[in-house]
């Protein structure tokens, strides 16, 4: 029990040094802040280390009837997602430090900041789909104040959509968990699905439905065609440390959240064939197509980096769609490989708007000469985004191609690997031109070297590091997703 109680250690914790931060007075001194900080993401992260590395451990907090437990559970899956959040919300952090030396307020986006951190572990966490219900609406709550932080009209307009499309996704969530109660053996997630066979006779119909309604609700989060509206205003009002992990982390939770459900609550071989994997395929295509053609044409370099999260996310879904062992390991690579390099981007992106307050990619031109380092750190970010190889990108969307091509699904054995080819080539199109006309700008430019301090240029050096390196060292980690696909597929 004392071991297991880890798992509530690292959640609470942080939850409750965000509250401390934000109701304690005597808290203002900025140094002070950034000493208390680093001790919360000390302690923490020793606590999940240690949870990460150990044995599988359970932890039931409080039971609202029998059958209906707040639960939390440690399996392969977990310790994966819960090492990625983790390293993406101490660099992002960090980078911070210096990043919100010019804004107002710095304690309540700190305060807020660890909160969300807390939730986001006990979503992870998450036993059974109640437990994971409850933090997933936690997550929309507590982050939404990161949204409505500049409190402009721009920002509560933002938030107010994003709260909106959230909690109706939720909501439609929650109205598949009723009938789950009554029709499965249990409501914790296994491998293979809790559908009870007896009880699902003659029902099957209805509760393809019910899988559908389930995952468009939790893809909001993802921001997947038709819910994706929300992603392009909450994402560029934002602090630019915000946008990285609003960009990076928060719309995994939707990836998360649809992985537990379908192939451990409805079991991948209920949908396998049937019209919900078809839709699913195609709304996944449409937005990995519409995400980089909006990319493409947006002139704001956050708002198109935003557009970029809308495509890039549903890589991840249409691998999981194809709902066998190839696509799966593409689509839970390429989670590791966008959340290192969407947040990454966003604070490189946002170091540039730091320093010289141009919001549009046509008044970036000649930023090379100002920020050389950040603009190569940017540059082989983009480069794993494109999927070059040897870059992290390149071989998440090596595995996304040869599972499509593998599937035999008629028409989407084909077309997949086509939309996923022209989406990188778009991709290029968007990103590219800040690195040529940074580096190589139109006309005379004058410039005065002025690069980021040290706190906030070296986590975005540790982020392209982790990019890049997972693509030139990926067997342990192709590894471990492959065992996480056995189990569930």
């Amino acid at each position: 029990m004392s071991k297991n109680i880890l798992i509530l250690f690292s959640i609470v914790f942080p939850i409750i040094s965000g509250f401390v931060l934000l109701c304690y007075p005597k808290v203002k001194d900025r140094k002070k802040i950034q000493i208390y900080m680093l001790g919360v993401f000390g302690i923490t992260g020793g606590f999940v280390s240690n949870i990460i590395t150990g044995r599988a451990m359970t932890y039931t907090l409080y039971e609202f009837m029998e059958s209906i437990p707040i639960y939390f559970k440690i399996d392969n899956m977990g310790r994966l997602f819960a090492s990625l959040v983790t390293i993406a919300f101490i660099l992002s952090g960090l980078y911070s430090f210096g990043y919100m030396e010019h804004e107002r307020n710095e304690k309540r986006y700190f305060g807020f900041y660890l909160i969300v951190y807390g939730v986001f572990l006990g979503l992870i966490f998450s036993g059974n789909i109640v437990t994971l219900y409850i933090f997933y609406e936690l997550l929309t709550l507590t982050s939404f104040f990161l949204v409505i932080y500049a409190q402009t009209r721009e920002a509560v307009m933002a938030a107010m959509k994003y709260m909106f499309y959230s909690l109706c996704g939720a909501y439609m969530a929650l109205f598949g968990i009723y009938f789950l109660y009554q029709y499965g053996t249990t409501l914790e997630f296994t491998p293979g699905g809790v559908l009870d066979p007896s009880l699902l006779q003659g029902k099957e119909e209805f509760f393809l439905f019910i899988a559908f309604f389930m995952l468009i609700g939790f893809s909001v989060k993802a921001g997947m065609f038709p819910m994706h509206g929300w992603l392009s205003s909450a994402h560029p009002v934002a602090p630019a440390p915000a946008s990285g992990i609003l960009s990076g982390i928060i719309v995994k939770a939707g990836v998360f959240a649809i992985i537990r459900i379908v192939f451990e609550i409805f079991g991948a071989d209920f949908l396998k064939g049937s019209w919900v994997q078809q839709v699913w395929m195609t709304l996944s295509l449409i937005t990995i197509f519409m995400g980089s053609m909006l990319a493409y044409k947006e002139s704001i370099v956050k708002k198109r980096f935003a557009y970029s999260t809308v495509s890039q996310i549903s890589y991840i879904l249409f691998g999981l769609s194809l709902l066998e062992p190839k696509g799966f390991v593409g689509a839970l690579f390429h989670t590791c490989v966008h959340i290192f390099v969407k947040t990454g981007l966003f604070l490189a992106i946002g170091g540039m708007i730091f320093k010289t307050g141009n919001i549009k990619v046509e008044h970036l031109d000649g930023i090379g000469k100002k920020m050389p380092f950040t603009l190569w750190c940017y540059t082989l970010l983009s480069l794993s985004l494109i999927g070059i190889p040897p870059a992290g990108g390149f071989l998440s969307k090596w595995f996304l191609a040869i599972g499509s091509l593998e599937s035999g699904i008629s028409v989407f054995s084909w077309i997949g690997p086509i939309i996923l080819v022209v989406s990188a080539l778009l991709t290029a199109g968007y990103v590219l031109p800040i690195t040529m006309n940074g580096f190589f700008p139109k006309a005379d430019w004058t410039y005065k070297r002025d690069e980021l301090r040290k706190v906030m240029v070296i986590p975005i050096l540790i982020l392209t590091v982790l990019a890049i390196g997972i693509g030139m060292f990926p067997n342990r980690l192709v590894t471990y997703i492959g065992n996480i696909a056995e189990q569930l597929l």
